[in-house]
Order: C-alpha cells, then sequence, then structure tokens
C-alpha cells in the first residue's frame, strides 16, 4: 500500500509540475516563434512540435523498455535533441532581459523535461514491478541435473549417434566446467569399439 501511495503522489505532483512547466514554456516558445516572423497557426503549433517529440521519443523508449529490446537509435536521438530544443527557445525568450532573464525562462522548459523523465522513470519502474509480479514460475517437470551428469548424459547420447563422440573441451565449454570435471563425468562410460 506504502508502494501505491508513493508511485501516486509522486505521479500528481510530477503532473503538476509539468502542467505548469507546459504552459509557460509554451508561452516562451509562442513568444519566440511569433518575434522571428511567424504568426497565426504556425506560431501556435511550432512550440507543439519540441514538446510533442520529447512525448513520442519517450513513448517509444518506454515502449521498448516493456518490451525488453533496445529503445530505437531515432528516439535516442530525438529524446536528446527536444530538450535541447524547448531550452534553447526558452533561454533565447530572455536573453533579452540578461542572463538571469535567460536562466529563469530556461526553468519551465527544464523542470517540463525533468518531470517529465521523472514519470517516465516511475512508470518504467511500475511496470517492471508488475511484470516481475505477474510471471508464474515455470513448471518443473524434469530434476535438475548437476552440469556432470548433464555432461555424461550428453556425452552417452553421442556414442549411439552417428560420427565421433563429444569432445571433451566442447562439453566443458557447453557446461562451464573444467575439463577435468568432463574427464571425471565421462571415465566410467564405455567406449565403443573401433571399427
Amino acid at each position: 500500500m506504502a508502494d501505491r501511495l508513493i508511485r501516486i503522489t509522486t505521479a500528481l505532483a510530477v503532473v503538476a509540475v509539468a502542467v505548469v512547466a507546459a504552459i509557460i514554456s509554451y508561452r516562451h516558445a509562442y513568444e519566440l516563434v511569433h518575434s522571428h516572423g511567424e504568426s497565426g497557426v504556425t506560431a501556435r503549433l511550432v512550440p507543439f512540435t519540441v514538446d510533442g517529440l520529447i512525448w513520442a521519443a519517450s513513448m517509444v523508449i518506454l515502449d521498448a523498455s516493456r518490451r525488453k529490446r533496445p529503445a530505437p537509435l531515432l528516439a535516442k536521438w530525438s529524446l536528446a535533441v527536444g530538450p535541447v530544443a524547448t531550452v534553447g527557445a526558452n533561454v533565447a525568450h530572455g536573453l533579452n532581459h540578461g542572463a538571469i532573464g535567460a536562466m529563469v525562462s530556461a526553468w519551465p522548459a527544464l523542470a517540463l523535461v525533468g518531470s517529465f523523465e521523472l514519470l517516465m522513470t516511475l512508470t518504467r519502474s511500475a511496470t517492471a514491478s508488475t511484470l516481475v509480479r505477474e510471471q508464474p514460475e515455470p513448471e518443473r517437470t524434469e530434476v535438475e541435473q548437476t552440469p556432470e551428469e548433464a555432461v555424461r548424459a550428453e556425452y552417452l547420447a553421442s556414442l549411439d549417434g552417428p560420427g565421433r563422440p563429444l569432445s571433451q573441451r566442447y562439453l566443458a565449454e557447453k557446461y562451464g566446467i573444467d575439463r577435468r570435471k568432463v574427464k571425471e563425468a565421462i571415465a566410467n562410460v564405455a567406449q565403443p569399439a573401433p571399427l
């Protein structure tokens, strides 16, 4: 119950910060785009392309994480470029007011990116713990063998097959044990008579 409460309150705080930061960051980016010659619908939509890129890249990386696959290179690259673009737009907006103005203007974009990534981290960890709980224990139908027993069984099977018996080196590498142990395991096994 405590874990769930922590996740819920953290998610609420992250969402609240992200909403406030998104509104301020959007306004800064809109004013920057508008002051550089764009107007109307274009000026209103360009800021969404930056934050939309961050959202899309994060979702693709989250999906890859859930499927236990490596994140696509384009998603990683987009997630690196998106925050640089949004912070850069906010810094450029505040430069008219000096270094302090640039830092103050950059803060909402940093808070937006940071809170969004915190939310993704929370989502990934919650998903990972759910997947761990949902995986059933595999049924065990066979008695587990020691590596030496497995070596002996596989070596015996190779005696009945076509070709030469398996080598000690091959069995040692396959089962990750010392060749001396392989030799001991197959020592009492009858060798086929040469033809």
